[in-house]
């Protein structure tokens, strides 16, 4: 045997070179992700900047967030939106306190237990809510809480509806976070003689519970801005009202619609602050979500 013979490698490089047109094909594709994420942003960019720079004279007094408007005229510049705020804040808490639970405990049936008939109703049915619109939501509890029981339109109602938006978002969320759980974790706790119910609670929930909060902050972000409910079960109010049981009860988006009708400049004015403020609130949940998913992930 030669050296020349023993220089020849005994087999084909693994790495070849990039082709040609395998690396125009990258770029053409990154070009045109990029232009259609710029060509997406553009909307966007351009409705922030006009609800900032139309809503931002109102939201920068101190009167906006701890005045309402009993008592103000509409073509008066003052007042504030206290009352909206609360009102928009205690409808999606009441609707989070009735929705989270049962969302969370039907996702744990259909991934630890569900099996048979009763899980392809249960699917099916969370498929159905999924796709329905508010409206339908609130025509339903119209029918039922205001028709048929003959309870008074309230911010009750409206929380009742937003539970029928809220309740799909949180099963499926919470459903997804569960099927990521590793199924080593639950058989290790089961070779421990750990009961099932007890390894769902102690192990599989909390390991999956930063995408469960944060599905559920962001699904709590999406009903806030809900219009149809406010519009078909309660009525609007400018001074703030507690109750939510009964009488009439403002929020963001009734406030938005509300003051469309006012052709003064305090009403645009007040239009577009609340716009804003309803973004910033929003805006704020999403942030909550994000902090919630890294310190819970962080401190596991």
């Amino acid at each position: 045997m030669t050296q020349s013979t023993l220089d020849v490698p005994i087999k084909a490089p693994t790495f070849h070179a990039i082709s040609f047109s395998r690396k125009l094909k990258n770029k053409v594709a990154s070009v045109l992700f990029t232009t259609s994420f710029l060509i997406a942003m553009i909307p966007l960019v351009w409705l922030l900047y006009t609800v900032v720079s139309r809503g931002f004279t109102a939201i920068a007094s101190s009167a906006w967030w701890t005045r309402s408007l009993a008592g103000v005229l509409p073509e008066q510049v003052a007042g504030g939106v206290y009352h909206a705020i609360y009102g928009t804040l205690v409808q999606a808490l009441i609707a989070a306190v009735l929705s989270v639970p049962l969302g969370v405990m039907a996702a744990v049936y259909l991934v630890e237990y569900g099996k048979g008939r009763l899980a392809k109703v249960t699917t099916f049915m969370v498929d159905i809510l999924a796709g329905v619109p508010s409206i339908v939501a609130a025509l339903f509890i119209f029918a039922l809480w205001v028709t048929t029981l003959g309870l008074p339109q309230s911010a009750l109602a409206v929380s009742l509806a937003l539970v029928l938006l809220m309740l799909p978002v949180v099963v499926r969320n919470t459903e997804e976070m569960l099927k990521l759980v590793p199924d080593e974790l639950r058989e290790a706790s089961y070779a421990l003689g750990i009961p099932k119910w007890k390894t769902i609670v102690r192990v599989v929930v909390p390991t999956a519970l930063p995408g469960i909060i944060s599905g559920i902050l962001l699904a709590l972000a999406r009903v806030m801005g809900e219009t149809a409910p406010v519009l078909v079960l309660v009525g609007y109010s400018r001074s703030i009202n507690f109750d939510v049981t009964n009488g009439n009860m403002a929020s963001l988006p009734l406030l938005i619609y509300t003051e469309l009708t006012n052709p003064e400049a305090a009403g645009a004015l007040r239009v577009w602050g609340a716009a804003l403020t309803l973004i910033l609130l929003i805006a704020a949940l999403y942030l909550a979500a994000a902090f919630f998913n890294r310190f819970l992930a962080r401190n596991r």
